[in-house]
């Protein structure tokens, strides 16, 4: 995540809220949307099959279109593709990125 802090640092434009976002995101003071979005995230991170309808429901309930919900799976599915990549070829982050 250390990688990925200056990005969200420039999007959310909030250092506390991006700190406990890092912390604990299930305890952070997110919207309910952006919630439903990273809760959409990590399951389809971590259990990916299973992965039902009622989350992409959840998704659309939250106040996403259905593109909003395909880029969301898209950029969650590209991220751990990425990952795996670099993680089974032992690539590490440059040590010139800055945090």
């Amino acid at each position: 995540m250390v990688h990925h802090r200056s990005g969200l640092r420039r999007l959310i434009n909030d250092d506390e809220l991006v700190a406990a976002v890092e912390q604990d995101w299930t305890t952070a003071p997110l919207s309910p949307k952006r919630a439903a979005m990273l809760a959409f995230a990590v399951k389809l991170t971590k259990t990916p099959g299973a992965m039902e309808d009622a989350d992409v429901e959840a998704l659309r309930s939250a106040g996403f279109s259905d593109r909003d919900i395909l880029d969301i799976a898209e950029v969650v599915g590209y991220y751990a593709y990425a990952n795996r990549i670099a993680d089974g070829l032992g690539i590490e982050l440059e040590a010139w990125r800055p945090d």
